[in-house]
């Protein structure tokens, strides 16, 4: 009984990108490592999905994103890809997106009473002045690296939000 308490206290995530191979397994990595690091890891729930997520589902993330996050000490070994469903929406308390486009994707698919679940995962790295992790698929490692940096970054805003209880179901 208690255990059914604790889980339905735990703060819920979802990270949405196009295909669930590059920023939202980063942004999920990333996130469940700090929380593990400082402690958190037992009020929270993170997961990762795709607005496009059907083209790369089962498939384990983008090689770059594996050796950029082992690099940091992220695991990705357990994520696989897989699309946004109607369920999500219910399930998360926090729907991230990592840019406009799969924000709007989300606000297409999401039912009027989740819309407040909505939101841009650097909305949490306050004062950055960037609102979007941009796509790295097509282009060099080094773009891998700049999405694990900015996960860095909001991730430490969002644990801190969920630390402060401002996510608190």
């Amino acid at each position: 009984m208690r255990k059914a308490a604790v889980a339905r206290q735990r703060i819920r995530i979802l990270f949405v990108c196009m295909g669930n191979i590059c920023r939202s397994p980063l942004a999920e990595a990333v996130t469940r490592g700090m929380a593990q690091r400082q402690g958190l890891a037992a009020m929270l729930e993170v997961d990762s999905a795709g607005t496009h997520g059907h083209y790369h589902a089962g498939e384990t993330p983008d090689p770059r994103a594996q050796r950029v996050a082992a690099k940091r000490g992220y695991d990705l070994s357990g994520i696989r890809a897989r699309p946004v469903i109607e369920a999500d929406f219910e399930r998360f308390d926090r729907l991230l997106a990592m840019d406009e486009a799969n924000l709007s994707a989300l606000r297409r698919q999401c039912p009027d009473a989740s819309r407040t679940k909505l939101g841009l995962f650097l909305d949490y790295a306050e004062g950055l002045g960037v609102a979007e992790i941009p796509d790295p698929y097509y282009g060099a490692e080094s773009g891998f690296e700049r999405v694990i940096d900015l996960c860095e970054l909001a991730g430490r805003g969002l644990l801190a939000a969920c630390a402060r209880g401002d996510l608190a179901r």
